[in-house]
């Protein structure tokens, strides 16, 4: 017979730390299944920091903050301003050594409901058998690319996701693809490792550079926490306002720590532009953008973001038919349920339902308070 859980988490990046901690606060059985961090520490570079500071953390009981964690290591916050991920990924260690979190490093392959309980398969084809699931799929199975990156060899094209070590890119041509701050800072990194030149091209003006504080989102998560259903029963218009206010402050403008390491002789930003055309020889890709202007690149980054696509989740595969999405996001109640009993989703995918806040760690303490109260209501 297979083992059993009462709560069977799947993924172990933020929001899968963040649920089951507080699920197991509340006495709920929980297994974490993945590798833990991931994410962070895959597919993204070592040498990056964070646009969020210490306010930020992963307790839906606000005991073992970011700020404890700082507090109990003897650090000062403005010594870690902005905060290496390298500070952040010993945070989550921290967190879950504080909250006695194990995590089975074993990979879910295939997630199934079998007589009103759901039977979780592992690569090493054992089977753990769960009353509820809570799915935290990573970012990474939703890159988006252009139609055009198709024409470009593999050799020469990297999402940011996929874009960690720079030291095979010194002396090389690079064209960045997109211009809010991952675009930035890739750039800025590939500056750090010696690209020759770096172009940065996005269809919006050049964005501002300047301290701005993320406290602004605090009041629409309170508001979650309030009232079920918030952002989803907003009038349309206000929805579309606060989704602008959120593009403006945390897309277009950028940190100001970048500035100085965007080397002048190196970086050429190129707004308002547009690649309409795109040829690869046996050298180099040639990019023609919208303003006329054509270049060469020895590489192309694709600063581009990422799209929900839940039929990207391999191992959600064989419950896809009976989980209701839109756009590719699920359709989820207030308490982050998907239309199949028993199933929840969490972080980036529920960002339809919640509003684009849980899709950073910002989100992680309400949406665990959110998905705990529900499971024992």
């Amino acid at each position: 017979m297979a083992a059993h859980t009462d709560l069977l988490v799947v993924g172990a990046g933020p929001y899968a730390f963040a649920v089951a901690a507080h699920a197991r606060a509340h006495g709920i059985g929980t297994t974490v299944a993945g590798r833990p961090m991931s994410f962070w520490r895959e597919h993204m570079p070592p040498d990056m920091y964070l646009r969020s500071g210490p306010d930020w953390h992963l307790d839906a009981d606000g005991v073992h903050t970011f700020e404890a964690y700082f507090e109990d290591r003897g650090l000062r916050p403005e010594d870690h301003a902005p905060v290496p991920i390298g500070t952040f990924l010993d945070h989550t260690e921290w967190f879950r050594e504080r909250t006695g979190l194990d995590v089975d490093e074993r990979l879910v392959t295939a997630l199934d409901r079998v007589d009103g309980h759901f039977e979780a398969t592992f690569d090493d084809g054992t089977v753990l058998d769960a009353d509820r699931v809570v799915a935290a799929p990573g970012i990474a199975h939703f890159t988006s690319l252009p139609s055009w990156a198709e024409h470009l060899p593999e050799h020469r094209r990297t999402h940011t996701c996929d874009l960690v070590a720079f030291d095979q890119l010194a002396g090389a041509r690079v064209a960045v693809v997109g211009g809010r701050q991952s675009a930035y800072e890739w750039a800025a990194l590939l500056c750090d490792h010696g690209a020759e030149r770096v172009d940065v091209v996005h269809r919006h003006p050049v964005p501002e550079f300047a301290a701005v504080s993320w406290r602004f989102v605090d009041p629409y998560v309170e508001q979650t926490l309030a009232h079920r259903g918030w952002w989803r029963d907003l009038p349309a218009e206000q929805r579309a306002g606060i989704a602008a206010e959120f593009w403006r402050v945390g897309r277009l403008t950028l940190e100001p720590w970048l500035v100085p390491r965007l080397t002048p002789t190196v970086v050429t930003r190129r707004p308002g532009c547009a690649v309409v055309g795109v040829a690869a020889t046996d050298h180099d890709v040639r990019l023609v953008l919208s303003d006329g202007t054509a270049f060469a690149a020895d590489h192309v980054v694709f600063a581009t973001g990422y799209q929900a696509d839940l039929a990207a989740v391999p191992y959600l595969a064989p419950v896809l038919d009976r989980v209701s999405t839109s756009d590719g996001f699920p359709d989820l109640s207030p308490g982050f349920e998907t239309s199949l009993p028993g199933l929840y989703v969490v972080g980036f995918a529920a960002t339809k339902d919640f509003g684009p806040f849980y899709g950073f760690t910002k989100g992680c303490p309400s949406a665990a308070r959110i998905v705990v109260s529900e499971m024992l209501a």
